[in-house]
């Protein structure tokens, strides 16, 4: 059906008095479905961006105002995402494996946002975000010579949670 036609190839010249019959196809066929792409988009992108971009009458330059659109939305929310990854916590409701692939996801969402953060970088805050509980195990790790993935702090931290809830236990046991 070529309805992508027009995003595929260029404009061709507009019609005149002395167009051949081929280029007067090739206009009316790039023309076609330049009006077809142009309803299906603006049919199925929500009002709030459809009221914005509204004024274009050609698929390359609407999908090109659409991405602008959301590029100003990346921005906004690369921000959002920065504020909640530097106010984490681990509170005593949440465990430490949750609180850490929290902390994963929203790296993974600010990396496709083209903000990157080093593994290493990411192992010093995910332990400056443990609770004072966990001060003996951050020592351990400052100490050790080795540098821990995230993965292999991960670890660590599930292990180090399970012998603190241990160590809880047999505290309120005796």
């Amino acid at each position: 059906m070529d309805i992508d036609y027009d995003i595929r190839k260029p404009a061709p010249p507009g019609i005149t008095e002395t167009s051949t019959p081929d280029a007067v196809d090739l206009y009316e066929k790039w023309e076609r479905s330049n009006r077809l792409s142009m309803t299906f988009i603006k049919t199925n992108i929500s009002t709030g961006i459809r009221g914005s971009v509204d004024h274009h009458d050609n698929v390359k330059d609407l999908l090109k105002a659409i991405d602008e659109q959301f590029t100003t939305s990346d921005k906004s929310l690369a921000s959002t995402l920065i504020m909640q990854f530097s106010s984490l916590k681990l509170t005593g409701i949440k465990r430490v494996h949750d609180h850490i692939m929290r902390i994963r996801d929203i790296v993974a969402q600010l990396k496709a946002l083209e903000v990157t953060m080093f593994d290493s970088f990411l192992v010093h805050y995910i332990l400056c975000t443990l609770p004072h509980h966990y001060a003996p195990f951050k020592i351990s790790y400052n100490t050790h010579k080795d540098k821990w993935s995230i993965n292999e702090l991960l670890t660590m931290c599930v292990q180090e949670e399970e012998r603190l809830m241990m160590e809880l236990l047999d505290f309120n046991n005796d």
